[in-house]
């Protein structure tokens, strides 16, 4: 067998560069398994655009190659691109912990996808294929079931650690160090570890601190009602919230599909016992306001999310009182601060008090591992070559950095790119192929053909507006039947702007009255009103709106 057909490639098509849309493949031979199938949410800029998934073009070509996708954790970078990988790629079959299953099932109901192919795994499953296999080790995140991926190859063992902390007083069960350290003692060959937190020096906050600072909330709180936001997929958050409010005799209202399907989630496996603590908006009445809590969406600022109707006075079922409490368990993720802020600022014009982790810097803790266990993690498994992932690039650099404090050579780091392949083989590991990778966008149900074109466009449009110039042309005596009617969409007042509208009538009766003296066809007059009529416009206003003309021909 010749030495190129025994390599193993290790490549990102998500997760490298950015915050969100983790999807990493190992390939030998003819066998690919996947790991991880996540969404970014788009950055402000990316105007009506509901998602950010990965290009899976090598995966389509490569199909028969694959194996089976496996998931780290729950988490919506890490699941919520599985609906659509699979309406564009053929998965023989999903491998996944059981709540990150039972989050995937829901997925697949709400897009009405038949994919029955949800295999469970624990930590004891070891998957055999032909040439590699895989196993798993426990690992503590803010969702419960998260788990490293250890990926044996005939090239060394991979280890993708998943996102991880460090935490010795967990809310669920403790990581499985001494797993991590006999694979360490047996010989990693490279391992790819997340590096969302490489930046904050020391050791994450452990959850046990986060539910004293809760507890210490309500005790404040005594006569108030509570509302208290955070993210539905943080289960273990859920799940001691809970707990305080039934240690403070209050019962649980629960807005939000996410949180609801959460609540669901944590009742099905035995995370949360006690199914009688949560009523329904009808029950309410029959509770003093300090005997309510209302946990909902929103910690992030999202538009449609039940903290911020409720912030804007539109939710149908809740209605902020002075005295209520607003509670943020919390932290901004990266580029959400700014609607985060907006949402908080509203509550603080209706005169409630809110808690952010500012605050009280004890009511979120984060669950991805800071400096300091990102070290742990290198000095425990000692792998023989390094690969940050999941993070953007000054991430993964100071992650890189860390390593080499920990003894891994720095030509024994790599800081790639998405779609950058490194090679293990029997020498070593170096770098490979670049394969296709890059942005693919998620506009509602319609996936891929929202390009920089369309952004740019809406970019323009937001910015100056449109303006529609809708032509009525005589093709018998090539005139035009009537003067142009002018519509604008965000461009100008048009009441208070007719000296304007009626030059700008003018101007384009006289660009189409120069083409109709000659053989015209409608695409040429088209481009040529957006031509000298964006150069009018722009010496008249400064302005640059969308030019849309339309032209109907009638033959009398």
């Amino acid at each position: 067998m010749k030495k190129c057909d025994t390599v193993t490639s290790v490549f990102a098509l998500g997760g490298l560069g950015e915050v969100g849309k983790n999807m990493y493949v190992i390939e030998h031979q003819n066998e690919v398994i996947i790991i991880d199938a996540g969404v970014m949410f788009p950055e402000d800029e990316l105007l009506g655009v509901d998602y950010v998934i990965q290009d899976v073009a090598y995966l389509k070509q490569n199909e028969n190659k694959i194996k089976a996708l496996i998931i780290t954790h729950g988490h919506e970078d890490h699941i919520g691109g599985i609906t659509f990988l699979l309406q564009n790629v053929k998965i023989p079959v999903i491998y996944a912990s059981q709540i990150a299953t039972d989050l995937i099932k829901k997925k697949l109901e709400d897009k009405n996808i038949g994919y029955q192919k949800l295999s469970v795994y624990d930590k004891d499953t070891v998957i055999k294929f032909k040439e590699l296999s895989v196993e798993f080790i426990t690992t503590t995140h803010s969702i419960p079931d998260s788990f490293a991926i250890v990926v044996h190859t005939p090239n060394g063992t991979i280890i993708h650690t998943g996102d991880f902390k460090f935490d010795l007083t967990p809310i669920g069960p403790m990581a499985d160090i001494h797993k991590m350290a006999e694979l360490g003692k047996k010989g990693v060959k490279l391992l790819l570890s997340e590096s969302t937190n490489a930046l904050s020096p020391g050791f994450s906050t452990s959850e046990a601190i986060v539910d004293e600072a809760l507890g210490d909330v309500f005790a404040r709180a005594q006569t108030n009602r509570i509302i208290l936001a955070t993210f539905a997929s943080n289960i273990y958050r859920v799940k001691h919230i809970v707990e305080t409010c039934r240690q403070n005799n209050r019962k649980i209202i629960t807005f939000g599909r996410s949180m609801e399907n959460a609540k669901e989630i944590a009742l099905k496996n035995g995370l949360i016992k006690d199914a009688s603590i949560f009523i329904d908006t009808n029950a309410a009445k029959d509770y003093k306001k300090s005997e309510i809590c209302i946990l909902c969406t929103g910690s992030q600022g999202e538009a449609l999310a039940a903290l911020t109707r409720i912030a804007n006075g539109v939710h149908k079922q809740v209605k902020l009182m002075p005295d209520d409490i607003i509670v943020f368990s919390s932290n901004p993720i990266p580029g959400n601060s700014a609607s985060i802020n907006r949402v908080i600022n509203k509550l603080y014009l209706q005169g409630v008090k809110v808690y952010t982790n500012f605050e009280l810097s004890d009511i979120h803790a984060s669950g991805h591992a800071k400096a300091e266990e990102l070290k742990w993690m290198l000095r425990i498994i000692k792998p023989e070559y390094f690969m940050p992932i999941h993070g953007e690039f000054r991430m993964l650099k100071e992650h890189a950095d860390l390593a080499k404090l920990c003894n891994i050579p720095e030509d024994h780091t790599f800081i790639c790119q998405n779609g950058e392949s490194i090679i293990l083989d029997k020498e070593g590991v170096r770098r490979g192929r670049k394969v296709q990778a890059g942005d693919v966008y998620v506009d509602g149900s319609r996936i891929g053909d929202i390009g920089s074109v369309v952004i740019k466009d809406r970019k323009l449009m937001s910015k100056d507006g449109v303006l529609v110039t809708i032509l009525n042309i005589d093709t018998k005596n090539n005139s035009l039947l009537i003067k142009p009617n002018i519509t604008t969409r965000g461009f100008v007042l048009v009441n208070e702007n007719g000296g304007l509208i009626k030059e700008i009538e003018g101007k384009v009766s006289e660009i189409v009255s120069k083409s109709l003296k000659h053989k015209y066809n409608i695409v040429d007059l088209k481009n040529q009103i957006i031509l000298e009529l964006n150069l009018f416009i722009i010496e008249k206003t400064g302005r640059r709106p969308m030019i849309l003309p339309v032209i109907m021909e009638v033959n009398r």
